[in-house]
């Protein structure tokens, strides 16, 4: 696909609960969990989120990376690429 078609649809399977096209906002600080122990795909709204995860999905795909990262703000970012060095 172009950049202008992964730009729109990449990272954007449609809801299974809605079937919503477009990935929902989610708004959610926590997340459900089975059981005690046994974690699902999201806990905790900081360490992650559906909404995210297609964001993420979305800016990989449009840089040619495999993983894309979206922080809250510009100095999150800076501090994540600072520790790397």
């Amino acid at each position: 696909m172009g950049f202008s078609t992964d730009a729109i649809h990449f990272g954007q399977e449609h809801d299974p609960a809605t079937g919503a096209v477009m990935v929902p906002i989610h708004l959610s600080s926590i997340f459900a969990q089975k059981e005690l122990g046994e974690g699902q795909s999201y806990q905790y709204s900081r360490t992650g989120n559906p909404t995210r995860a297609a964001l993420e999905k979305c800016l990989a795909q449009l840089e040619a990376g495999r993983h894309g990262f979206a922080f809250a703000s510009g100095v999150a970012a800076i501090h994540a690429s600072l520790t790397l060095l």
